[in-house]
């Protein structure tokens, strides 16, 4: 039986979201690294096919590394690997929330690859029309010049980092409540209306949170690097690809424990879901 108490009773604090967080990544990770593993190596395709083919370390970092990264674009095969490994990588994930789901709420625990498989193709159009409403807010400033462009682009921006916030639950939202792209995003700004700064602190804590791992991570794992490859550009490089895949793995089950708790409370919040669980509790 889960030990973790979700969905909440009541309407929590920032602290306690982000303690929800916690206890269900701490309850939840062992169970979903393989997924998450699976999930960054998915997503590490195209990278590791370039490092194959000869790009070093040196070429993946500052204008080098932007240079590099076009000239593979033009590569079919990073391409295709590319694609293959973001189609990937959104299935894995889903994979992970909904076994952390699952294992929160006492529920089976098994048959998480295939759902997710069954909502790929949602995950998909969602993660279309986030890409074309962002370069849809850019559109004005482009068909500008001067000070009008620059006031266009600070504008969009802002209203980039708005809506942002307002869909944040859409990809949870598809995955939990199995509903469309559309519809997603449009359950996603009802429930997290009236919550911007709110949602921003939570996401910011995490943030900070996790940019604090990391860096430790790093700093270890710079130290190791040096020690033991001697010079060597291609372990090094090897080394780094290893780290940010550790990294990776960490992370992504942080990340849908985050989403799940934030989830939860706002709609405890907007629905009274707290209410509705104690009359089926005594009922």
């Amino acid at each position: 039986m889960s030990t973790v108490p979700y969905p909440p009773q009541r309407q929590l604090s920032v602290g306690e979201v982000l303690d929800l967080t916690f206890r269900i990544y701490r309850a939840t990770f062992v169970k979903c690294l393989s997924f998450a593993t699976c999930g960054v190596i998915a997503g590490q395709l195209a990278s590791i096919y370039a490092l194959v083919k000869g790009r070093s370390l040196a070429q993946t970092q500052g204008w080098a590394g932007m240079a590099g990264m076009i000239a593979a674009m033009q590569d079919r095969a990073f391409d295709a690997l590319y694609i293959v490994g973001l189609v990937l990588t959104l299935i894995f994930y889903a994979a992970v929330l909904f076994r952390q789901r699952a294992m929160i709420t006492d529920g089976a625990v098994g048959g998480e690859l295939a759902a997710a498989l069954r909502r790929t193709p949602a995950l998909v159009g969602l993660l279309i029309l986030i890409g074309l409403a962002c370069l849809a807010s850019f559109v004005p400033a482009l068909v500008t010049s001067g000070t009008l462009r620059v006031l266009l682009i600070v504008a969009a921006l802002l209203v980039l980092c708005y809506g942002l916030v307002a869909i944040s639950c859409a990809t949870t939202v598809l995955l939990v409540e199995a509903t469309g792209p559309v519809a997603s995003l449009a359950r996603s700004w009802q429930l997290t209306s009236g919550s911007f700064w709110r949602l921003s602190l939570i996401y910011t804590v995490a943030l900070i949170i996790l940019f604090a791992l990391e860096i430790v991570i790093a700093t270890v794992a710079g130290f190791l690097a040096g020690a033991l490859a001697h010079g060597d550009l291609a372990m090094v490089t090897a080394f780094a690809e290893v780290i940010g895949i550790v990294l990776g793995a960490l992370v992504t089950p942080f990340y849908g424990a985050l989403a799940l708790a934030i989830l939860a409370d706002l709609k405890v919040r907007k629905e009274g879901a707290d209410l509705a669980q104690r009359i089926s509790a005594t009922a």
